[in-house]
């Protein structure tokens, strides 16, 4: 058995058709503390019942409630406390959720009675040295450094591990983590890596170089990307802007010592997963 006492709700309803209210009623009724964002509260249609979120260490689960951005936010919001995340798929893609909308019920009913698993994943730690101001982010799919201007290259000096790389002069350069692999990342082709390994990914954004190929990096081969030239270049983590570095800032990628959780309901097949997703025939 799994004792619910506070559970997160995070979510939308474009295209949830009530799921929200469906699964905060379950939980109510079972004497279990529901919590959301007053937008959350207002975008799933929640009613008064539920309260404001308090700190996420004490959660005992967090339920996602819409497509992939909606996971990343939520995982954004536990800012690395040890909660696993239920997603319920009510988006189009889906590669992160668990479990499409009309079975949500079910799920948390499995998860009340313990029949379920927790799958771990990388998350990177973005630390960004800005003009002598430092900040740290959070990323469960990349962290993304981009040109500013239209028609011109930046310049990205990369240390990986502590020994100088290259410098990169392209539009762009993408840090990923396996669970990134298929989105941003591989939109510049990069490579599929299955989220059960552990790994950094370095992709570089249409490169105006011989070298344009990916790197799959091990865990503790951190990466650093100095900005080395006059234009300015955005910085996303997770696709949201965190900052505009100018020549000499920095970004270092690393593993976070703090992984994302996710509940597991049957065995996971990433392969199968992304078969589904790209409509692979099977031969």
């Amino acid at each position: 058995m799994t004792v619910l006492r506070r559970v997160l709700l995070v979510g939308r309803t474009d295209r949830a058709d009530g799921v929200g209210v469906e699964i905060a009623r379950w939980l109510l009724d079972r004497g279990v503390s529901v919590e959301s964002s007053p937008e959350d509260r207002l975008n799933l249609g929640l009613g008064t019942d539920v309260s404001d979120p308090g700190a996420p260490e004490g959660l005992d689960l967090a339920v996602s409630i819409g497509g992939d951005g909606t996971v990343l936010r939520t995982v954004a919001m536990l800012n690395g406390a040890p909660v696993p995340v239920l997603g319920v798929n009510a988006g189009l893609l889906g590669y992160l959720a668990e479990v499409e909308a009309p079975s949500a019920v079910a799920a948390l009913e499995r998860v009340a009675a313990g029949e379920h698993s927790i799958e771990s994943r990388l998350v990177l730690e973005v630390r960004v040295d800005s003009s002598g101001r430092r900040s740290v982010h959070r990323a469960l799919n990349e962290a993304s450094l981009e040109k500013v201007t239209a028609g011109h290259t930046v310049r990205l000096r990369t240390t990986i591990g502590g020994a100088p790389f290259t410098t990169f002069q392209a539009d762009g350069l993408i840090v990923a983590t396996p669970t990134g692999s298929t989105a941003y990342s591989l939109s510049a082709r990069g490579p599929i890596v299955s989220p059960r390994l552990r790994a950094l990914l370095v992709t570089p954004l249409s490169p105006h170089m011989l070298f344009d190929r990916s790197l799959v990096l091990g865990p503790d081969e951190t990466v650093e990307v100095e900005v080395d030239g006059p234009r300015s270049v955005g910085l996303a983590v997770d696709g949201q802007h965190v900052a505009t570095l100018g020549v000499g800032d920095r970004v270092t990628c690393s593993e976070s010592d703090h992984p994302a959780l996710f509940v597991r309901l049957q065995p996971v097949r990433f392969h199968q997963v992304l078969k589904s997703k790209f409509g692979l025939a099977d031969r």
